[in-house]
């Protein structure tokens, strides 16, 4: 995403870093924001934080430019101008791309992150993640990544919570 946040681009870098480190010599491949996606309902083609594969990346030509076509994992940095698109539309945009099995989105303000898993072509397994202590398993990938790793140097403002009464 042109003009992004501090945050947002550390996250990118840090997750791709990581799932690189991580994948090195297993037959993955691992892309940031700069190439482009085919998503089938959404063309003609799209730009997404992080995308990663298992095995040979497929491209298609599109008027001269190489668009990739077989992502399986999808990973979007949450904006709050767009947070509400990437967790509906665009998420179904994304299950009409056939070798998409896995969706993670990651909150660029608190530690959270939430991973939609294909269990079938109805049926997506949802999990949060909210502790930095957390790990992610990837299974598109078959890897894990902690929370500590894509929240490297990133400072989190306190947020401010109602309290309750019986609080000091």
């Amino acid at each position: 995403m042109a003009g992004a946040s501090p945050n947002h681009e550390t996250i990118v870098v840090n997750l791709s870093a990581e799932l690189r480190n991580t994948l090195r010599g297993r037959g993955r491949r691992v892309f940031s924001s700069n190439l482009k996606v085919k998503v089938p309902i959404y063309p003609p083609y799209r730009y997404l934080d992080v995308t990663a594969l298992c095995g040979q990346p497929i491209y298609e030509n599109f008027y001269g430019l190489e668009v990739l076509v077989n992502p399986s994992l999808i990973v979007e940095i949450l904006s709050p101008s767009i947070e509400n698109f990437d967790l509906t539309d665009k998420f179904t945009y994304y299950k009409s791309i056939e070798s998409f099995t896995e969706y993670l989105l990651i909150d660029q303000n608190r530690p959270h992150v939430v991973l939609f898993t294909k269990q079938d072509e109805q049926v997506w397994l949802h999990r949060e993640f909210n502790d930095l202590s957390e790990t992610v398993y990837l299974s598109s990938l078959d890897c894990e990544i902690s929370l500590a790793e894509i929240y490297l140097n990133i400072e989190f403002e306190e947020i401010n919570r109602p309290r309750f009464p019986f609080e000091p």
